[in-house]
């Protein structure tokens, strides 16, 4: 299964003369907050049902995460 990136992202990092082949820059980011799993769980999901409201199990998960992290800080 192909990795569900981020293509205004890559786009960007194209533009500014980055490699393409390297890490998405916010999914290194997301990484750094411990969230990925959950990034990427949802991504997955919103690739094969093109439908965000089909996915409200991983949103909820992944902003669950996100915010955990941020009252840590």
């Amino acid at each position: 299964m192909a990795k569900a990136g981020h293509a205004w992202s890559r786009e960007a990092a194209a533009e500014q003369g980055e490699a393409e082949e390297g890490e998405d820059p916010l999914d290194a980011m997301i990484a750094r907050t411990g969230c990925l799993e959950q990034h990427r769980q949802l991504q997955e999901c919103m690739a094969e049902r093109q439908d965000w409201r089909h996915c409200q199990a991983q949103l909820r998960a992944f902003g669950a995460c996100m915010a955990q992290r941020q009252q840590q800080q």
